[in-house]
């Protein structure tokens, strides 16, 4: 047995060393021939001995079972968008802000070429991947870690042994150009959907519940950012260098910049050199080399200010337009797209782009046949940007908005000072209907794990028509749709039954009420009770709440007006569906003699005790506000350490007071209780 160990353990290092030449340094030393041989005899070793299988063997890349469902993970730090820019001038801006805000001290810029993929967070602790999480909203994500492990490009285990125990490192999942056209021939030949960019793609991909089916795809990811990490180096190049030496894929396309004149060299080469690159990329990366120059820069509400993404000129391309379709969407606006005879544009193939609007469409005068521009917009979304009408075939018909809906032949309507026109017929008009039940079985709404494949299949079936209906499916219902299994079936009978649960805010975001976003609901739940307290206020009333203006109130009035949308609710609470605050959900009174109650800060620099986002929380949970930058209404700055020198002098020339962490905690110490409601009770020291 002894002997078999050491064969296989043998063969693991020898397949790795193979993947790690092929797919992270691009240099195969192995025909694919001979590879498949060795996996296929360590697959036969395992499968003889399966108690020598261990979750890091290369036989386990590829799951042998379909999940469920993704669960959610909390982010140990913020996954924090970054701030973009187009121009060199504020590239210029940056660095010169850099340098006042750092005291004018020596620092480097490190430049990437930033990849247009998925974002991904790496965890590996005693060298093996153990969780991979997507960005998600930034503070939670979703856990993908049977999908990654298919990824060749990602390790199962570092190399070396200098790793720390746990290491957590960033990147993005990418889905190469030549595997995007593949993936795109077969789903044409299939007469499926074309992805529209290879993002799109990976993004999909990535969410399979299959991971044979992610296997299949041949994603391909670089990692650029190591979060924490106090004991690796203050640079955050070398620290790449050092993910580079444990085998983590690490792109090459990077350079320590020790002035302007290197960035702006570094920019004009990668904007000509990309177009030769295998994956898609949207632009460059800036960022502060020193770790600790980054603490100290800090942070705004979402971005951090010692990095910064410059963001390529679109690319442009000149193809005929064939025909336009018009798209009803779930509020009913239509929505013009152009159909294109297909054109490579920034490494992908274009055959649809966006017009916008009927103002759009007058603006360009387009007409059928024209020679149209294409460019994309952030290297996503085609769009078209002119017309070469000295091309114009004679005789050409021009493209004319539609005055009756092209999915119900309702009338179209166009409120005045709006873009969009909209279909009236909200109540019945299919893709009304079904985008609208999408929306409502969203994450952030119901959280009903329904795809939009299904929710087309069940109202083609005629087994709903609106949201009230997805509470009157059984689990025979489910049976009668192909590929449902009784497992399948059941479980999404489940995770129907379980959204009756949901917090109101996030039932009242998923009814899809015009305007009403995340944030709207969350202020309005704050307000209103239930539902039918809500359908009962006033213009006054709603225009009185605070980040209500008059087109919001205007739209929740009309919502309450419609019969149709009445008759709805009443169907859903009759369905167990209570529409009501939940305990958790009740107003906190707010204690006047807390010395923050209704106040102000800024929070700025870095904690010993607690968290950045510890503190936000414990601040609203007392009535007080969280500012994003300083001003005149600022009451107090929370400083911790490291805490950017131009806030600091900004707070001094306001004459606003500067609270240390231990001088914060203790003007909260008599108002908070590690009783309160919401509020960790790790926030409170002994």
């Amino acid at each position: 047995m002894e002997r078999i160990e050491e064969q296989i353990q043998q063969l693991r290092q020898e397949i790795e060393a193979h993947n790690y030449a092929y797919y992270v340094l691009s240099s195969p030393t192995i025909s694919d021939y001979d590879f498949d041989q060795l996996l296929k005899q360590l697959e036969r070793l395992e499968q003889e001995h399966p108690d020598l299988i261990t979750p890091d063997s290369p036989t386990q890349r590829v799951g042998r079972d379909r999940t469920e469902g993704f669960t959610q993970v909390a982010h140990r730090y913020p996954m924090l968008s970054l701030a973009n820019t187009y121009s060199y001038d504020e590239v210029r801006e940056f660095y010169q802000r850099v340098a006042k805000d750092l005291g004018h001290k020596d620092f480097t810029i490190v430049a990437e070429l930033k990849y247009d993929g998925l974002s991904i967070s790496l965890l590996y602790e005693g060298g093996r991947l153990t969780r991979a999480v997507t960005r998600g909203d930034g503070l939670m994500g979703d856990d993908v870690t049977a999908n990654v492990r298919t990824i060749r490009s990602i390790p199962l285990r570092l190399r070396g042994d200098d790793y720390p125990d746990e290491l957590e490192v960033r990147g993005e999942i990418l889905l190469p150009f030549e595997e995007f056209d593949r993936l795109n021939a077969e789903r044409h030949r299939a007469g499926l959907p074309l992805f529209a960019n290879p993002r799109n793609a990976a993004s999909g991909t990535l969410k399979q519940l299959d991971p044979s089916i992610v296997a299949e795809r041949h994603l391909d990811a670089f990692l650029y950012f190591v979060p924490g990490q106090t004991q690796m180096s203050d640079s955050h190049f070398e620290r790449l260098q050092q993910c580079k030496s444990w085998g983590l894929k690490v792109s090459h396309a990077i350079k320590r910049c020790h002035s302007l004149e290197d960035i702006f060299v570094f920019l004009e080469h990668w904007d000509v050199a990309r177009h030769d690159a295998p994956v898609a990329t949207d632009g460059v990366v800036l960022k502060v080399d020193s770790i600790t120059q980054q603490e100290e820069l800090g942070y705004t509400a979402k971005t951090p200010r010692w990095a910064i993404a410059y963001k390529f000129q679109a690319e442009q391309a000149k193809t005929t337009l064939r025909s336009v379709d018009f798209q009803v969407g779930r509020t009913g606006a239509v929505t013009p797209v152009a159909n294109l005879d297909a054109v490579a544009l920034s490494g992908t193939t274009v055959r649809r782009a966006s017009l916008h609007n009927a103002d759009f469409i007058e603006a360009l005068d387009l007409h059928l046949l024209d020679q149209v521009f294409v460019e994309k917009g952030g290297e996503i979304i085609p769009k078209i940007v002119g017309v070469a009408k000295d091309e114009r075939p004679s005789g050409t018909l021009p493209v004319t908005f539609p005055t009756l809906c092209p999915a119900c032949g309702s009338t179209l309507h166009r409120s005045e000072g709006e873009a969009a026109y909209y279909c009236t017929n909200a109540a019945s008009c299919p893709p009304q209907q079904t985008a609208r039940l999408e929306h409502f079985c969203g994450r952030k709404a119901a959280d009903i794990r329904l795809g939009s494949e299904t929710i087309e299949l069940l109202f083609s079936r005629g087994l709903v028509h609106n949201i009230a209906d997805l509470y009157r499916l059984s689990v025979e219902d489910l049976l009668t749709l192909p590929g449902f299994k009784e497992r399948s079936a059941t479980k999404l009978y489940e995770s129907i039954q379980a959204s009756k649960e949901r917090p109101f805010r996030a039932l009242l975001f998923g009814l899809g009420i015009r305007f009403v976003g995340e944030t709207v609901a969350k202020t309005l739940v704050q307000r209103y009770p239930d539902i039918d307290s809500l359908g009962e206020a006033s213009l006054e009333e709603l225009t009185a709440i605070p980040d209500i203006g008059q087109v919001i109130a205007e739209s929740i009035l009309d919502y309450f007006a419609t019969e149709a949308n009445r008759q709805l609710l009443s169907d859903l609470k009759t369905l167990g569906l209570p529409l009501k605050r939940l305990p958790e959900e009740e107003p906190r009174p707010v204690n006047e003699h807390v010395a923050i109650a209704g106040k102000t800060l800024v929070i700025s620099g870095v904690f010993s005790q607690h968290s950045r986002e510890e503190y936000k929380a414990l601040i609203e949970s007392l009535g007080g506000k969280v500012g994003s930058s300083i001003s005149s209404k600022t009451s107090y700055v929370l400083a911790g350490e490291n805490m950017g020198p131009s806030k600091l002098a900004k707070a001094q020339d306001l004459g606003i007071q500067i609270l240390s962490e231990a001088d914060f905690l203790a003007l909260i110490g008599e108002g908070a209780t590690a009783s309160s409601p919401s509020v960790p009770t790790s926030l409170f020291p002994d």
